[in-house]
């Protein structure tokens, strides 16, 4: 993944390219079968909430984007009709995917899916079980959730958790999460700080910069155990040991009602290609000090993409962003090797006592100059 994202990245800044995205978020549909206390999907698309997009719509909108990886959300896209044809179309593209999931119907869909480097099914747990079934606002989904990841891995899947923290986590359950998943084989963990979108009328579970910063250096020491997959920049600025501007438009979202803008999570309008997003998108009126909506967000469909593209870069980033990806954290996912080879080479993912599970790496491949380069142009 990272040799693609890097050689991605050279290209785009030796054609002098300003804005461009990373990650695609590709809303096939905002059909969902749980009701999760944080999410605004919804509540906002309520009056379009049985509108889906086609294949052929989702396909020529990843080209038009050009990412190089695609994350499919919603809603719940296991819920899509075609999504089997729809994640093999987009792999013919050479892109990765994260198939974004409360992972309930997962075993239901597994035949739709074959095992690739390039492909993740990322579940939502956002605690362990009498917590998160709270949070889903259904009883039995952790329970589900788990059998889906157990069959996943079974049969040879790569598999993420993605875990959204918010005023009243408890950041040792997330250790103890983590800690669990590890026995599952669970290949690395993304984690997040939540944000409160004007849709979701709950507001007293959201944090402000200030509590966020306090919980994540509270979770420093429990996260260093785990495969991470969050940036090391991104996780300074959760932890407020620096600053960094929000860079929207590296995560740009696509849904049935268009280009969403202008951000993942606030919509002031739907263009209807890419191109006008990008363009017609006045940016410099958003983010922190410009517009009240953007003071408390930190998450990482803002800022993530802020620290790889090097907003408020310093010395040292680079090899810091190097050394996070070779020396262990993202070093088993970034090869582009058959998922079930690394599996069995690896006892399932399991760890090998050092808390990094199987992402330890000796030596670095030969790409490397090529990586430093990419990152050099930044």
């Amino acid at each position: 993944m990272f040799t693609s994202m890097s050689a991605y990245i050279m290209r785009k800044g030796l054609s002098g390219a300003k804005k461009f995205p990373l990650t695609m978020m590709l809303e096939p549909l905002h059909t969902c079968n749980l009701t999760c206390t944080g999410c605004g999907r919804i509540r906002e698309y309520k009056s379009t909430i049985n509108e889906m997009l086609t294949v052929e719509q989702c396909l020529k909108a990843v080209d038009e984007c050009g990412a190089p990886i695609v994350s499919i959300c919603g809603g719940e896209p296991l819920m899509y009709p075609e999504i089997g044809k729809l994640t093999s179309e987009i792999l013919a593209r050479k892109k990765h995917i994260y198939l974004c999931t409360n992972g309930i119907f997962i075993r239901k869909k597994l035949k739709d899916f074959k095992p690739t480097s390039r492909f993740f099914f990322n579940v939502h747990l956002d605690g362990l079980e009498k917590t998160h079934d709270i949070c889903v606002e259904r009883d039995g989904v952790f329970r589900e959730a788990v059998e889906g990841i157990k069959a996943a891995k079974a049969a040879g899947f790569l598999v993420t958790s993605n875990t959204t923290i918010y005023k009243e986590t408890d950041i040792e359950e997330i250790d103890q999460l983590f800690e669990y998943l590890q026995t599952l084989g669970v290949d690395g963990h993304m984690v997040s700080p939540a944000y409160s979108y004007a849709a979701v009328d709950t507001k007293d579970i959201f944090m402000s910069r200030e509590e966020i910063r306090e919980k994540f250096i509270q979770a420093s020491q429990l996260l260093e155990r785990y495969n991470i997959m969050t940036t090391p920049v991104y996780m300074e600025y959760l932890r407020g040991e620096r600053e960094l501007m929000c860079t929207a438009w590296g995560n740009p979202t696509y849904n049935p009602r268009g280009w969403k803008g202008p951000c993942y999570l606030m919509t002031d309008a739907h263009h209807q290609s890419f191109k006008d997003l990008i363009e017609k998108t006045p940016w410099e009126q958003y983010g922190r000090g410009r517009d009240p909506r953007c003071a408390d967000c930190m998450v990482h469909v803002g800022y993530e993409a802020s620290s790889v593209l090097g907003g408020n870069k310093k010395f040292g980033d680079t090899w810091k962003l190097l050394n996070w990806t070779f020396s262990g954290k993202m070093g088993g996912l970034l090869k582009d090797r058959p998922a079930t080879a690394r599996s069995k080479a690896n006892g399932n993912g399991r760890s090998n006592g050092n808390g990094a599970g199987n992402h330890r790496t000796a030596a670095l491949p030969p790409a490397l100059e090529q990586e430093k380069e990419a990152f050099r142009i930044l």
